[in-house]
């Protein structure tokens, strides 16, 4: 049973009045009947719900008993957008058909992996359509309105384990080939869900119960006909759930099913909820089956039209985004390649001008030192020249110990100068070095009749020791 604090939400979401004093009043006037309380309101308020209402007012619903069943009830406006969130929850349009769902239910909860709110039930109505939070499917017993219980009731591996199981079962009973049945996928509600909306389908639910005498019949006669197997299966994404397992009474508690056999067309909403288009109870020949889908499928084609379009006008964006970014990338790179090369040009260019600012001024160092080694060497060779002149001493008169000695350069020049017969050759050596007439210091002095080569060895003999008195005529030979 739904407590009177349930049962006061319900109203409020249903009718939009935000009053909890006239919404109490109203349903104890009607003894806490919600389906009595809300006639009450639809039947004879037809105005504008209030403004900060976030549900809409009546519902243009079409309803007939066709074939027996309970009779087939959709919404008549169009369903949410398709493939996008919606913009606006708090639309105005019709209400609810109370001769199929009961009960107003709203959930604010879960995510896509079965995670349930559990925070309370109502029905929401936005854009024409029932919409059921998502977070129901798998709903446990806290339905409470203040209930904190939140748990992981059907894991996403249990959800598509049971699917396959379905799958397995049904052909086994009713055939193999999907030519001539509905090829429910083997995954999980919520998986099958955000198939048909990456597909741009109505996802098409089937809730099999094994003991209701009239499944058999319409499995073999309806769904596994040629004609709405093909139609289901081009159109739909088809699942499939047994009411004795988890998922398959989670959803048929969420759907309110309250007879069998039990199909329903529902696409995804926004804020994790799924739109209820069309539910159909009991059992129908395929070609009522045939009509019904036709009917549903034509009406929401614009909304699943325009997902399909926004859906590839998005890619086409996001394709057209992804051309500019690369080729900004690459026009970016290239300018930063050609900045690259204009910098490493740049230091190309001042690397070789240091290099050859280096290379010069080494060269001008070198100049300068060579300039000034041979100036200290040409300073070095005047100092000796002068001090060999200041050895030699002044050049005696003629005397019978004085020797005349005549010195012939490779140039030519002649130089002549007196001698002490007791001069060392060494004398003669330091006196041609004084001349300054030599650019080389290895040189010998040489007598020619006979030929004789005072070296090394004869420095220390005088003149007249080496036969070179009274006169003698040498020869400068270079020994380079």
């Amino acid at each position: 049973m739904v407590d009177v604090g349930d049962k006061l939400a319900y109203f409020q979401a249903i009718t939009g009045l935000e009053d909890p004093d006239l919404c109490t009043e109203i349903l104890a006037a009607h003894g806490w009947d919600l389906e009595l309380a809300i006639s009450s309101i639809t039947s004879t308020n037809t105005a504008t719900p209030p403004e900060n209402s976030t549900s809409t007012p009546a519902v243009a619903t079409s309803s007939g008993d066709n074939g027996g069943g309970r009779g087939v009830t959709r919404s008549s406006l169009e369903p949410p957008r398709f493939g996008a969130p919606e913009r606006s929850e708090a639309a105005a349009g019709p209400g609810l058909a109370w001769k199929i769902v009961t009960l107003p239910i709203s959930v604010i909860s879960g995510s896509l992996n079965l995670i349930s709110g559990a925070i309370g039930l109502g029905l929401w109505a936005a854009g024409g359509v029932l919409s059921y939070s998502m977070g129901m499917v798998g709903l446990g017993s806290g339905l409470g309105r203040n209930s904190e219980a939140s748990a992981r009731l059907v894991p996403l591996s249990a959800a598509a384990s049971e699917a396959m199981e379905f799958v397995a079962a049904f052909e086994r009973d009713y055939g193999t080939t999907t030519m001539t049945r509905p090829n429910f996928v083997s995954q999980g509600f919520m998986d099958a869900l955000q198939r048909s909306r990456n597909e741009f389908k109505l996802l098409f639910v089937y809730l099999h119960s094994p003991d209701h005498p009239d499944t058999p019949l319409f499995c073999e006669r309806t769904l596994c006909s040629e004609a709405l197997a093909a139609f289901v299966n081009e159109n739909f994404v088809a699942w499939g759930g047994n009411i004795r397992a988890s998922e398959g009474f989670k959803m048929s508690n969420s759907l309110k099913a309250s007879r069998f056999p039990f199909c329903a067309v529902v696409m995804a909403a926004t804020n994790q909820r799924i739109a209820l288009l069309q539910q159909v109870e009991g059992p129908k020949s395929p070609e009522e089956m045939l009509s019904i889908l036709q009917k549903v499928l034509e009406e929401s084609a614009p909304v699943l039209v325009a997902g399909r379009l926004e859906a590839e006008e998005r890619r086409t964006n996001m394709r057209l985004r992804e051309e500019q970014d690369a080729a900004y990338q690459a026009a970016l790179e290239a300018d930063q390649a050609r900045e690259r090369q204009k910098r490493e040009e740049q230091e190309r260019l001042e690397r070789e001008a240091a290099e050859a600012e280096r290379k010069r001024k080494e060269e001008e160092e070198a100049l300068e030192r060579a300039a000034r080694e041979a100036a200290e060497k040409e300073a070095a060779l005047a100092r000796m020249r002068q001090e060999k002149a200041l050895s030699l001493g002044d050049e005696p008169e003629k005397g019978p110990n004085v020797t005349q000695v005549l010195v012939r350069f490779p140039n030519g020049e002649r130089k002549e100068r007196r001698f002490h017969s007791t001069s060392t050759i060494q004398s003669l050596y330091d006196y041609v070095d004084s001349l300054g007439c030599l650019e080389t210091e290895n040189y010998s002095l040489v007598s020619n009749f006979p030929r004789v080569v005072y070296g090394p060895e004869k420095l220390s003999s005088s003149l007249k020791e080496a036969g070179l008195h009274p006169q003698a005529s040498l020869f400068v030979e270079s020994n380079l």
